[in-house]
């Protein structure tokens, strides 16, 4: 079985392993203040240039998220988001959890809009019972959005500038960050995210760690007592160095877009194979996340030697299927995928 399910099936990238083995018996503190965060710290600011940042390691996207976006909101604030954003329909209520509703708002494309985020907040205050409603306080995107689309630079700096305008805070998942930083399409750099957002998070866990996000926090209001969030939401690893050296690797010698490469690579030949075939997709993505709308009996035929994830039924024969490509993934795997499917067409 070759899987394409998920960009997360496989481990770590070698140097990450490596790293771990050699300082295996080192001893270092506890909770992330050890050497090695500190200096994956310095790298990441480096990368961002922004040395005023406060970076903290934690171990999985859905912890992040719900570990800022609790340090940012008031017990009566909520969260905008996409009606398809990864917190609205894939963390099982967790920002929920943290007493934080999330403010859905629909979108063809899955994006957050600054003209949405604009009207949604305009009529908010404008209801004279605003007070019985939750008070909008943050906007959160991904990038790259759960359909492997990417913010413009110039639709990153319209949500900017509408968070400033009505004083809310911009928050960006990047559990797949390195995937669209390598895009052909991107005209964003990690610059750009920490010049234009309040916190944003480099996934690690989908981009070559065996585990791990790095938050990056920009905004002094979430920077305080940052800390005592994810001790309080229990996100603070005992065994903190762990993170610290798989991200002093990752961002030692541009290994992470290096390895991210490799990804939108393979998704792009994926792409003008089936293209090519006429196969059509439901979302036009040009990271290593490809939407493919394929026959029902295709897909069967196909399930006993690769794994896809199905991504919604589009007619009564035909289901968007998600083809997902990791750092790792074999170009050999690919080909042999396209050979026995491609004829099936």
């Amino acid at each position: 079985m070759i899987r394409f399910a998920c960009d997360y099936d496989e481990g770590a990238c070698p140097q990450i392993l490596a790293a771990l083995n050699e300082t295996n018996f080192e001893q270092n503190p506890g909770y992330g203040e050890d050497p090695h965060c500190e200096h994956a710290r310095a790298l990441i600011r480096e990368a961002i240039g922004r040395e005023d940042a406060l970076v903290q390691f934690l171990v999985g996207g859905t912890q992040t998220n719900q570990t800022v976006i609790a340090a940012a909101l008031r017990p009566f604030q909520g969260v905008i988001a996409a009606s398809t954003g990864h917190i609205n329909v894939h963390e099982t209520g967790a920002i929920e959890a943290t007493g934080h509703k999330v403010l859905a708002l629909p979108d063809p494309e899955g994006k957050v809009r600054a003209s949405a985020v604009d009207e949604y907040v305009k009529a908010h205050w404008a209801d004279p019972t605003h007070e019985h409603m939750v008070q909008p306080k943050m906007v959160y995107i991904s990038h790259p959005t759960e359909g492997g689309l990417l913010y413009s630079l110039s639709e990153l700096e319209a949500l900017h500038d509408v968070c400033q305008k009505h004083g809310l805070y911009l928050y960006l998942d990047g559990a797949r960050l390195g995937y669209g930083l390598v895009s052909s399409r991107t005209d964003v750099t990690l610059p750009d995210i920490a010049r234009l957002t309040d916190a944003f998070y480099v996934g690690g866990t989908k981009v070559g760690a065996l585990f791990g996000e790095a938050a990056v926090l920009l905004h002094p209001d979430l920077q305080k007592d940052f800390r005592y969030m994810i001790k309080h939401q229990g996100g603070m690893l005992a065994k903190g160095r762990l993170l610290g050296i798989q991200f002093e690797q990752l961002f030692t010698d541009g290994l992470y877009t290096r390895i991210a490469q490799n990804a939108v690579d393979l998704a792009m030949q994926v792409r003008a194979a089936l293209k090519d075939a006429g196969v059509p997709f439901l979302y036009d993505s040009f990271t290593n996340q490809q939407f493919p709308i394929l026959p029902d009996a295709v897909v069967e035929e196909l399930s006993d030697r690769y794994a896809f994830e199905g991504w919604g039924r589009v007619d009564e024969t035909h289901t968007a299927t998600r083809i997902c490509l990791s750092w790792c993934t074999k170009r050999e795997s690919v080909e042999a995928m396209l050979r026995d499917l491609l004829p099936l067409l």
